[in-house]
């Protein structure tokens, strides 16, 4: 009897909850593959903890094969996938092209960083979307605080310790709200950077608020809490050119800085329109059902896919990881559901809030639309990732209580030097190593 084989690209919130559902639903009546270039998880709403040293890396990396029983996991990273043939084509991380069948294709393969068109970022900024640049902005922090305490030039020393943040999305937000707190920790190990020499942060937006996406209680409250720290928030403002020395911004103003963190936001993954499917905005049209109109053993969720939002007709999803985390369990509920595996269902989901962390006992949130400020926000926000994480809680909460209790650990490894991976690649994921070396 034909085992259907079931092949899931992508090990991001869509991905792996696609996966681990399935796992649980075809109960071996399916050959389950997921392909991913890691073999872990990435729980990236805590990647700013990771940059900032409250975090150690592995507790937002959750192993797939120990949490995904039943699922075969191939180590790769899509080229092609041909949708007429049903076979996707794929590099593995010793550089070989292999190729897999499907019966049942989910593409779940997420998003990658957002560029614009401006002179300069693509060399001299800073993406953060995976765990190498995490890891390299953590370092790379740490030895401009270092560089400065021992630098005679009060214009290099000054620009050592200002750093940009592009962008007052979640992510931008989280990553000057934790840097700041950062950056703090880091000067007073410094005698020459006690007085008068404070780390300055930047946070930059087109928009008129910061956190334009979402409810203004909790952009109210992220700035409110940012001004207070020293953060200088601008908005409508960006940077119109950089160099290695600083930046140009929007309104004229040229700032001195060794650190341009780029978090404008974020665009499918190229694979996308490589596919030859059907798109909307960069990512691939599906029905309320997450199937391709015209490929019925095709389905697409989270960050890929253009999914019809039932509570905004004819708008699509936001890509948030509370979308695709229920995308990629309706997904596979559909995928079984076409094998005679259960029924399907049509996605719909209402927000049930948001939060935003930022560092220390402070945090905004909204769940199930009540505003929430200060403490109380602090653990309504850490409760809520704890229950999202499907794995290493326990570490996760220690590792918290150590940071409340202890000073934070600021030595710098240079393990990722250069840049961590450049700004333009579709996998952020991966490490960048210079050729040749």
């Amino acid at each position: 009897m034909h085992r259907a084989q079931i092949v899931i690209v992508g090990a991001g919130f869509a991905g792996y909850h696609a996966a681990r559902a399935l796992s649980r639903a075809a109960r071996g009546a399916a050959d389950i593959t997921l392909i991913n270039p890691n073999d872990y998880f990435l729980y990236l709403p805590l990647l700013p903890q990771v940059a900032t040293g409250i975090l150690e890396p592995r507790r937002v990396s959750v192993s797939l094969t120990a949490t995904l029983p039943g699922v075969r996991l191939i180590l790769g990273e899509v080229d092609t996938v041909d949708v007429d043939a049903r076979r996707v084509h794929f590099t593995d991380p010793e550089g070989d092209c292999c190729e897999t069948g499907y019966d049942r294709l989910v593409l779940a393969v997420g998003s990658v960083n957002k560029l614009l068109p401006i002179p300069g970022v693509a060399e001299h900024a800073h993406g953060f979307r995976g765990m190498p640049e995490a890891l390299y902005l953590r370092d790379h922090i740490t030895r401009q605080i270092e560089l400065a305490a021992t630098t005679h030039d009060e214009r290099v020393r000054q620009a050592r310790r200002t750093f940009v943040v592009v962008g007052a999305g979640y992510t931008g937000t989280e990553v000057a709200a934790h840097g700041q707190l950062f950056t703090d920790a880091l000067t007073r190990h410094r005698d020459r950077l006690r007085t008068g020499e404070r780390p300055q942060w930047m946070l930059l937006d087109t928009s008129s608020r910061i956190l334009p996406q979402l409810d203004p209680h909790l952009s109210h409250t992220a700035h409110r809490v940012l001004a207070a720290r020293g953060v200088e928030v601008r908005t409508q403002t960006s940077v119109k050119e950089a160099t290695s020395q600083g930046v140009l911004l929007s309104d004229g103003e040229s700032v001195d800085t060794r650190s341009l963190i780029w978090c404008v936001g974020v665009r499918p993954d190229p694979l996308v329109e490589s596919v030859g499917l059907q798109t909307r905005a960069g990512r691939v049209v599906v029905d309320e059902y997450l199937a391709v109109p015209g490929h019925p053993e095709v389905f697409a969720a989270g960050d890929a896919a253009a999914v019809p939002d039932r509570t905004r007709p004819g708008e699509l999803t936001p890509m948030t990881a509370q979308h695709a985390m229920r995308q990629g369990r309706t997904a596979a509920r559909n995928v079984a559901a076409s094998l005679g595996h259960g029924t399907r269902q049509v996605y719909e989901h209402h927000s049930l809030g948001f939060a935003v962390d930022l560092g220390g006992m402070q945090a905004a949130a909204n769940p199930l639309r009540m505003p929430l400020s200060g403490p109380l926000a602090a653990a309504v926000t850490r409760t809520y990732h704890l229950a999202a994480l499907p794995g290493n809680r326990t570490r996760v909460a220690a590792d918290w209580l150590l940071d409340a209790a202890l000073p934070r650990q600021t030595v710098q490894f240079g393990l990722v030097r250069g840049r961590a991976v450049p700004l333009d690649t579709a996998s952020p994921e991966i490490t960048w190593r210079p050729q040749g070396r």
